[in-house]
This record gives structure tokens, sequence and C-alpha cells, in this order.
């Protein structure tokens, strides 16, 4: 798939506020200060699309980008640590969680995981949410060009070690690094892929 043309189109503070269910639609989400900005940035080839920010839960709305005029792209809040009240990552948290589960037009959730870091309960326990729920997801492990790659290897093992306790098969996994621009055309690949079924499916 060749990215001609990504635009934003609206921030939203509810779900309730997203754009009209139609397109397929692809959300990216991570704990906070995964890189998800930097990733999108480097899939749609466009520095400053999305905005990075160096301070954990930057991201505050839903923000829609318009892709090829013929798919969307979802840049969901983060979850884990923010400098706000417990009281708005609650909410957060609901308005995200609806969008989840009620998003008709969820083609895949895309799950970021920081290679660097061990396994956390958070991202643990986020996708077994998504499997209880059965909302179609795949695992991108970002900054991977921070390690070596018997590192990275190593890193996504401890993952599937854990999850392999409860999973019957693991997610589709990507390996990216918004520097490297690793994983781009396997991420887009998959996203071209996914629209061809929901386009039959529909």
């Amino acid at each position: 798939m060749i990215i001609k043309s990504a635009k934003f189109i609206t921030s939203s503070a509810k779900f309730s506020q997203c754009p009209a269910v139609k397109d397929p639609e692809f959300a990216f989400i991570g704990r906070s200060n995964v890189g998800k900005s930097s990733l999108i940035n480097m899939v749609t080839g466009i520095p400053g699309l999305a905005k990075v920010s160096s301070t954990p839960g930057k991201t505050q709305t839903i923000n829609h980008f318009l892709i090829n005029d013929e798919w969307y792209i979802a840049d969901l809040p983060g979850y884990g640590y923010a400098k706000v009240s417990a009281k708005l990552r609650t909410k957060w948290s609901l308005e995200v969680e609806h969008y989840i589960i009620k998003r008709e037009n969820l083609v895949c959730l895309f799950v970021l995981i920081d290679s660097r870091i061990s396994p956390q309960d958070s991202d643990i326990k986020f996708m077994e949410m998504l499997g209880l729920k059965q909302v179609p997801f795949a695992r991108i492990f970002t900054k991977t060009d921070k390690l070596k790659p018997r590192e990275v290897k190593k890193a996504v093992q401890k993952y599937d070690e854990l999850m392999l306790d409860t999973w019957e098969e693991l997610p589709v996994t990507i390996i990216s690094s918004s520097t490297k621009k690793t994983g781009k055309e396997e991420l887009l690949n998959f996203i071209e892929q996914s629209i061809n079924i929901f386009k039959k499916s529909g």
C-alpha cells in the first residue's frame, strides 16, 4: 500500500463525538510514551501529522486521521502513567473502552508495546480484555532500534510465554522502529489485506 494522502479530521473527547461510522478504521493504543504518534507519522510518511511529545499522557482525545480518502487511523489516549488526576484517567478509560467495544468499523486495534521494558501487567491485562470482548488486535513492539536483534527476540518471547498461559494462539506481531522505519511495509501490507477483507464482508 502507498500512502498518497493523510489529513487530520477531528479530536473527540467522547466516543459519541467520533466521525460517523463508514470507512474501515485502525486504532493505535499503548502505555503512555510508548511511541504512538511517532509510529503514526512513520507509517503515513508525514512528520508532524500526529503530535509527538516527551510528556507522557499528552494524547487526551481520540484523534482521527483520514488516509487516502478511504480509511481512518485513530490515535487513542495511552493507558498507564499520566500527569493527570485519577478522575480524568478514569474518564479517558471509559471513553476509550466504549470506542474499542462499540466502534463498528474498527477493523483492528494495534496495541503498542515498548520492547525495552519487561512485560507489564497493564499490557497483559489490556490484551486479555480485548480477547474476552473479541476485539481484533495486533501487537506492535516499538523502539526496537534501541536493542540488539537477540534482545528484541527475547522481549517478544517473554510476552509470548506469559500470554500462552491463557491464549490458544498469539496475535499478529509486528516489530517496529519509527527511527529506522522498521515494520512500515509489513504494517501497511497488513492494513491493506485487512481492508480488502472488511470490504468483502461488508
